[in-house]
């Protein structure tokens, strides 16, 4: 008819131009929001992604570790090697072998086989060595003198447990140290002495030892130096006056009953002390001795060659003038009244130098080659550190109100003083 006007169900001019207007928004629309899912979740990839992307995504998550099927989180182990080599267990290391237990046995039999206790002031008593020195099938120890003091047979325990007899060659209780000898069969190790004059204050050292007997033994404790300079009064004969002052070093490092003998090393490995005594009061904590190995050093010769040490000898019985009233001073001594030190002679030696020299029971000596002397222990450092065998020492003393000098030929007879 003339006047139908409907749009033709089979005409697709307008939809097709409709169509175009609405496609391509779509598409820009459909990219994005695949691309925001990729970046928003980058395991869909192997769903979303065309050209074997999903081939690749499943063998990353093959390689994956497999989770627990409880749902937690599966813990990765791993072997971790820590070196924990560092140099104080290389100095360790260079010593600990020739360090070695020194069992005091005391009336020593098979019926009646008994060690003494261990006691720091010097009672004999299981303490510890230090193998110095190997030589013509013999191992040469250094201890303390009050670890073999008193001894009827003494033993030396090795490192590994294995005890051995030892022959005491030398003992000196004026600085405490002895020598002893072992056959060298089974000794593995030998310590190296370093040079104690170069110790300084604050250095790192390391003690090694025997506390509280064997059952710690090769125990190792680490502290400094606190002092390079410590002089010590040592009651050798324990009549409670003293009758030496020994020079030593102190540490921090811990030393207790057992370690006497033992060593104090640097942190080279070297041994510069020998490990001697400890203050040991309530209120006291951290004050450890040793002796300097540059001082112990002569008296460990002496003492492995000639069984004693070789000191020159004065030939006198003395005592401070501070130990006597002040009254005999003037009433006995007859001494002008500023003198108020010197040391007193109690007896002479017949045929002793002092005796050669003509010194006399109650002369008073002020002076030994120009050096003041105050006291016994200011003359016996003087003779002994200062003096040698065959050597002359000028003495000034009183005799009365009168001042003398005499010259002393000193002898290596060492029956007094």
């Amino acid at each position: 008819m003339g006047y139908y006007d409907k749009q033709d169900p089979f005409d697709h001019s307008k939809q097709k131009g409709n169509r175009g207007k609405y496609f391509l928004p779509g598409i820009v629309a459909f990219s994005l929001g695949v691309l925001l899912l990729v970046v928003a979740f980058p395991g869909l990839t192997g769903r979303v992604m065309p050209d074997g992307s999903e081939r690749q995504a499943v063998e990353q998550r093959e390689q994956l570790p497999e989770q627990p099927e409880s749902g937690g989180t599966a813990a990765e182990i791993r072997n971790v090697s820590v070196n924990v080599t560092s140099g104080v267990t290389e100095a360790v290391d260079n010593v600990a072998e020739a360090v070695v237990g020194v069992i005091n046995l005391q009336n020593a039999s098979f019926w009646n086989d008994t060690e003494a206790e261990t006691d720091e002031e010097g009672e004999a008593g299981t303490g510890s060595g230090v193998i110095y020195k190997k030589e013509n099938g013999k191992a040469y120890v250094v201890t303390n003198y009050h670890v073999i003091e008193g001894a009827t047979q003494v033993e030396l325990s090795l490192i590994d447990g294995t005890r051995v007899p030892a022959e005491v060659l030398g003992e000196d209780p004026l600085t405490d140290l002895a020598v002893l000898s072992m056959e060298d069969e089974m000794v593995t190790k030998v310590a190296d002495f370093g040079d104690s004059d170069s110790v300084r204050t604050g250095e790192p050292v390391i003690a090694i030892g025997n506390p509280l007997g064997l059952q710690f033994s090769g125990s190792v404790t680490q502290g400094i130096i606190s002092g390079t300079d410590r002089s010590i009064p040592v009651d050798v004969n324990r009549d409670g006056t003293p009758d030496w002052h020994a020079d030593v070093m102190q540490t921090d490092a811990a030393i207790n009953p057992g370690n006497s003998g033992g060593a104090l090393i640097n942190i080279q490995g070297k041994v510069i002390g020998i490990n001697s005594m400890k203050i040991a009061q309530s209120a006291v904590e951290g004050i450890g001795l040793a002796i300097p190995v540059n001082s112990a050093i002569p008296i460990i010769k002496d003492l492995e060659q000639y069984g004693q040490v070789k000191r020159p000898y004065f030939g006198v019985s003395i005592g401070s003038l501070s130990d006597v009233s002040s009254y005999h001073w003037q009433q006995t001594l007859k001494l002008p009244k500023d003198v108020s030190a010197g040391v007193y002679i109690t007896g002479v030696a017949p045929g002793s130098p002092a005796a050669s020299a003509g010194l006399q029971e109650y002369d008073v000596i002020v002076e030994l080659d120009g050096e003041q002397v105050r006291d016994v222990i200011e003359l016996r450092k003087h003779l002994y550190n200062e003096k040698q065998v065959g050597d002359k020492m000028e003495v000034t003393f009183y005799r009365g109100k009168e001042q003398k000098t005499a010259t002393v030929d000193l002898t290596e007879d060492t029956t007094g003083e």
